[in-house]
């Protein structure tokens, strides 16, 4: 199972630009809201029209500007999980989940109903859509999906509808689904965590174009550009220069950082996660150990964060990240951070 996607759409105010190759994996597409995430979709599913370019999915072609080819959206095979769910209001859930199923009532019901206990939904499959939970409805969409058998999984946001106790069980749940479907998953999210969970590669999208991909593991250690480091939950980013293969100047802190890594000539900022800022008790010999001003403490269900700056009149405010019982070792009054050299992110763009 694969998908090949390079494709352009002109709009007055946005463009996208969209190439990204995928196989049987699930790949989540990270952006902010108007990045062209669910465009991006609705492109691959034959819902919008691309201007320009081709997709492929498993081999064959949906889509090819030059060829003239635009292949409609109920014969590309693909399954389509709306942030609403879509559900028919006057079928009851099973007749919702057969309604996609083209054979006897027969084998109908033998399909449905083997669906209908795998997602646990035997309880309601006689009430409607209006009569069950958000959770319940997600599930219904999704059964009714797979059991078209599609060739390629678009999940357009489908945990935004759902309470903060409810999200994590549906997640889990979907999670053990998709790790049994043989094909391509899309997963859209602005959660972070979220894509990082559900996801084996993380598409960043920003600005109607993949901004940097790759395993989920790679993207949240090393991103490449800026748009990437903010969208995975860096919150203390500097414009920067090099000054030689191992040394920076971060310009927004006033600070110069030795790093273990070498120096890109390319740099344009540097980025530290909350979590990987030191807190010392006093200031030692060597290199990145800082006197720093405290501004505020931010409670966390679990955690405290220190927002600092490193000089007493400098507008960048920083923020670090500790657990409560590093936090209480801590003299919030002369207070001294150190920035760890191996822990320092080199930002191109």
């Amino acid at each position: 199972m694969s998908l090949y996607i390079d494709i352009e759409k002109t709009f007055p105010d946005f463009r996208l630009s969209l190439q990204l190759d995928a196989g049987d994996e699930v790949v989540g597409l990270l952006g902010s809201s108007g990045c062209g995430k669910s465009l991006s979709l609705k492109c691959i599913a034959g819902i919008e029209t691309p201007d320009k370019g081709r997709i492929v999915i498993n081999g064959d072609t949906v889509f090819d500007s030059e060829k003239r080819i635009n292949i409609p959206p109920q014969q590309r095979h693909t399954g389509f999980l709306f942030q609403n769910y879509a559900l028919f209001p006057t079928k009851t859930v099973w007749n919702n989940i057969s309604s996609v199923i083209q054979k006897p009532k027969a084998q109908r019901d033998v399909i449905v109903a083997d669906i209908v206990k795998l997602f646990q939904l035997e309880g309601v499959k006689n009430l409607y859509p209006m009569h069950i939970s958000g959770g319940q409805q997600q599930r219904v969409a999704l059964a009714r999906i797979l059991v078209s058998q599609p060739k390629i999984l678009l999940l357009d946001e489908p945990f935004s509808a759902l309470d903060t106790h409810l999200k994590w069980k549906v997640e889990q749940e979907i999670a053990a689904v998709l790790a049994d479907f043989s094909g391509t998953t899309i997963f859209v999210s602005h959660d972070r965590s979220e894509a990082y969970r559900m996801s084996a590669k993380i598409a960043v999208m920003e600005n109607g174009e993949i901004e940097s991909a790759g395993t989920r593991e790679d993207v949240f250690n090393s991103p490449k550009t800026l748009a990437a480091a903010l969208i995975t939950g860096c919150k203390n980013v500097s414009a920067a220069e090099k000054i030689e293969d191992h040394r920076v100047q971060a310009l927004d802190w006033g600070i110069n950082l030795q790093t273990k890594n070498t120096v890109p000539d390319a740099v344009k900022y540097v980025a530290v996660r909350s979590h990987h800022f030191e807190c010392l008790p006093a200031l030692p010999a060597g290199e990145n150990a800082f006197p720093c001003y405290v501004r505020r403490t931010i409670e966390e269900p679990f955690e405290k964060i220190i927002e600092f700056s490193f000089s007493a009149n400098s507008d960048a405010k920083l923020h670090c990240t500790l657990s409560r019982e590093k936090f209480a070792q801590c003299n919030c009054e002369e207070l001294f951070i150190s920035v760890p050299a191996d822990k320092i992110i080199f930002l191109e763009g």
